[in-house]
């Protein structure tokens, strides 16, 4: 923790993320949810396995269900990250950090309007090339930021 910080993450503090690196931790954690989806389904099969007996089955629900499935995973999955610690999985890998313009955190709320916002209007992240300070459409709603997160320069 450094002086006048409280719990939590560091303010984030770098330069701001262009397009490409965004799309790549977009990428992860697609595959994350993905796999996040894939373990419930198999969790659900075991759970008819146990109850039912064999043959173990993987169900097959109806495609909207699934879509709103994925997309409340989805949901969850970017607000607890952005929300909690600051960063995805894929902001991980990619060296990210997801913070208010003024550097603290997001927080619950305004982590959760943007999860929904980015799989509301995913082509609203090609607003970055165009944006002085590299902001999604995203990023301007919810006076977020996207930097290359200054604690990991210099690590292999």
């Amino acid at each position: 923790m450094t002086a006048g910080h409280g719990p939590g993450p560091p303010p984030a503090r770098g330069e701001p993320a262009g397009l490409v690196s965004r799309a790549f931790a977009r990428l992860v954690d697609a595959l994350v949810v993905a796999g996040i989806g894939l373990a419930a389904e198999l969790g659900g099969g075991a759970a008819r396995l146990l109850v039912a007996g064999p043959p173990f089955e993987i169900p097959d629900p109806p495609g909207w269900l699934t879509a709103v499935a994925g997309s409340l995973i989805a949901v969850l999955y970017l607000t607890a990250g952005w929300g909690l610690v600051g960063r995805t999985v894929g902001d991980h890998v990619l060296g990210l950090r997801v913070s208010g313009r003024s550097g603290r955190p997001l927080g619950p709320g305004r982590a959760l309007l943007r999860a929904v916002l980015c799989l509301m209007f995913p082509l609203g992240l090609l607003w970055v090339p165009w944006s002085r300070r590299r902001a999604s459409a995203q990023d301007l709603v919810v006076a977020s930021a996207v930097v290359h997160d200054a604690a990991r320069r210099g690590r292999p």
